[in-house]
Formats: structure tokens, C-alpha cells, sequence
């Protein structure tokens, strides 16, 4: 199967830091790669970072498809400026969709010291907890960076499923979960080749060797 992640929809806010505006896709853009996986069910789609067209573009589009995904919530940017608020977080769970986790702050989870993965990994988790009122089980890791330390720690935590950035396809019930995430330049033609690209047995061999070792790290 494949993984869509997805990040804004629409312009970037002024003040987005430049690594994230180039996540940032049309909205027109976002209405055609949706048509175009509109008839592949092994297609999932995520969102990350919790910005505020996730409800305001993002939710009504899947919605009248009839299609679900999964938001990553930065739970240090809860009702900030051009972020989800929670009354936003709770409405995307009433029309049937997922909420993970995306840290604290939007850092790389990377050779953190404990006080800091503790913040990122549980404290975050728990405030998103306390606006859901109920467990949350999944997480994205900022920036698609992760370690060996960083997914035993994820483990030890009882996160059910955790999705990383690593353009590969990904085993439907596996815990670890690659996925392709949406560029600025990126079109729905590429997505269509994303598609195509996967019906390839020996890319899929390679994919799955590549985040082998990622892990390994």
C-alpha cells in the first residue's frame, strides 16, 4: 500500500519556517490527487502539523469524497495563530477521522536528551488526550527523522502505529509506516507515477531494505 502525507493545503502563512512552506500544496493540486487516488483503496492519507486548512480545506473535501485520514497535531501549536484549535482537533474526530501525535514543538526526535523525548514523546501525547478525551496511539515523527533509540522509545510508549517520511511503500498491518510525502513542486501526475512505481516488485524489495537499515541506525 501506499501513504499520502500531506502538510498545508492552499499559501503558506507568511512566517512559516521555509522548511515546512515547501510542503505547502495548491489547493487545486490537492482536489486532483485526491481524484486521482479517489478508486484505489490501498491508498492512505495523513496529514501533518496541525495547520489550520486541515479543517478548513482538507476536512470538507474528504469528507464529501467519503474518505478518512489520519492528523498529526503539533500539540505545542494548539490554538495558535494558523493552527488547529481544539474545538478543531474534536471536530476532525467527529467526522470520523484519526488524530496522532506530531510532538511537542515540531523537532527532530533525534538524539534528544530524556527530559526533551519526554516532552515530545508523552507530554504532548497526554495534551492531546486531555482535548480528545481518549488514548491517542499514533504518532508522526517531525521531519520524517527517526533513529533506532527513537523507535524503541515509541515502542516502550504503546504507540500502536508510528509514520515516518521515507517515499517508500508500506505493509499495510506493519507498526512502522513510510510514506510519500507531498512536496510544493509535487503534482497529481506524480502521484500517479508514485502509483504505477509500486506495482514493481523489486522497487518494493528496495524500499523495504532501505528503511530496514534506517531503523538499524
Amino acid at each position: 500500500m501506499i501513504n499520502l502525507c500531506f502538510h498545508g493545503i492552499g499559501t503558506p502563512p507568511h512566517d512559516a519556517p521555509a522548511e515546512e512552506a515547501a510542503y505547502w500544496i495548491g489547493t487545486d493540486t490537492f482536489r486532483r490527487v485526491l481524484d486521482v487516488v479517489a478508486v484505489r483503496p490501498d491508498v492512505r492519507l495523513s496529514f501533518d502539523d496541525g495547520n489550520e486548512s486541515d479543517v478548513e480545506v482538507a476536512l470538507p473535501e474528504l469528507v464529501g469524497r467519503g474518505r478518512t485520514a489520519d492528523f498529526f497535531v503539533i500539540a505545542g501549536r494548539l490554538g495558535h495563530p494558523g493552527s488547529l484549535s481544539a474545538g478543531d482537533v474534536r471536530a476532525l474526530r467527529r467526522s470520523g477521522m484519526g488524530v496522532g501525535s506530531h510532538g511537542m514543538h515540531h523537532r527532530v526526535w533525534r538524539r534528544l536528551r530524556p527530559p526533551e523525548l519526554r516532552e515530545e514523546l508523552v507530554l504532548a501525547r497526554e495534551r492531546l488526550e486531555d482535548v480528545l478525551e481518549e488514548p491517542v496511539r499514533t504518532a508522526a515523527c517531525p521531519l520524517g527523522r527517526y533513529d533506532r533509540t527513537t523507535l524503541t522509545a515509541l515502542r516502550r510508549l504503546g504507540y500502536t502505529r508510528v509514520y515516518t517520511s521515507d517515499r517508500a511503500l508500506a505493509r499495510p498491518g506493519s507498526w512502522r509506516q513510510a510514506r510519500f510525502s507531498l512536496r510544493a513542486t509535487d503534482t497529481a501526475d506524480d502521484v500517479a507515477a508514485w502509483l504505477r512505481h509500486g506495482d514493481r516488485y523489486t522497487v518494493r524489495a528496495a524500499d523495504r531494505a532501505r528503511t530496514f537499515v534506517k531503523g538499524l541506525r
